[in-house]
């Protein structure tokens, strides 16, 4: 009798164990379901965020390409229809100079001159718009052309402060970074009523960082909206790896600075 009820007793212990493992090894397959289902979404997730990224990095630099393309074909357009067309009437009016009299001369002498001014503006255009003028001009002095330009308009007072002309970039980056500064000037032309504009440009052995602030009303960053040019700026910044951050606040003006990381060209 008392030796059944041993037998009886490990029979019970051995089930105890076989369900106590049994139970222990459910578990176990249920976590390590559980944790190679997390790792797959966990991937997937990643996947999808990496693939938007891509394109949306895409989307971006097609739009930049196809305005590039755009602003090419305008200056091209400018440079050889309608820039020569003004140098042929430059000429037919010098060929009839002679003869006329003293006083229609001086007429058509001051004509000639607004002509000629004419002409040259067109050429200037032209050249801002054809994205090659950063391979032949560099990027300092592409700035420089486009603040004369500004000037010129006597709309604001603008100035570039930087020590150096010759800053190491590839010409693709330095179109953008030029880009970039053109979209904000326009920004503060249209948007800000400022007086004053500086564009600070530091050329470090690492970085090449550009401030640009202005003296105008300023606006709340945090109702910025994609149709302000501004969302533009920071996905052009992107393309090269730049930092791009604008600081402004009511009445106290606004603050944008890029900065353009040399290794990562």
């Amino acid at each position: 009798m008392q030796q059944n009820r041993r037998l009886m007793d490990d029979h019970l212990n051995n089930l105890v164990i076989i369900v106590t493992v049994t139970l222990l090894l459910i578990v176990l397959t249920m976590i390590f379901v559980y944790i190679i289902f997390i790792r797959k979404k966990t991937k997937l997730l990643i996947d999808q965020k990496e693939k938007d990224l891509r394109f949306e990095k895409e989307l971006a630099t097609s739009q930049v390409e196809m305005k590039e393309q755009t602003l090419n074909y305008i200056g091209q357009e400018l440079h050889d229809d309608l820039g020569q067309k003004l140098s042929v009437v430059r000429l037919r009016q010098n060929q009839l100079i002679p003869k006329l009299t003293n006083a229609e001369k001086e007429e058509l002498s001051e004509l000639n001159e607004l002509l000629g001014e004419c002409i040259q503006d067109v050429r200037n255009l032209s050249k801002t718009l054809i994205t090659e003028q950063i391979m032949h001009f560099g990027l300092v002095e592409s700035i420089e052309r486009e603040i004369d330009k500004i000037k010129k308009l006597r709309l604001l007072k603008i100035n570039l402060m930087t020590q150096k002309h010759d800053i190491d970039i590839t010409p693709k980056h330095g179109l953008i970074l030029f880009r970039i500064i053109q979209e904000s000037i326009n920004n503060i032309l249209k948007h800000s009523r400022a007086k004053n504009v500086t564009i600070l440009l530091e050329d470090c052995h690492e970085t090449v960082q550009i401030t640009i602030t202005d003296n105008g009303k300023g606006f709340n960053t945090d109702l910025m909206n994609d149709g302000s040019g501004l969302k533009n700026m920071e996905l052009r910044a992107k393309l090269i790896h730049a930092e791009f951050s604008i600081q402004s606040k009511l009445e106290e003006g606004t603050k944008t600075t890029i900065t353009y990381h040399k290794n990562l060209s």
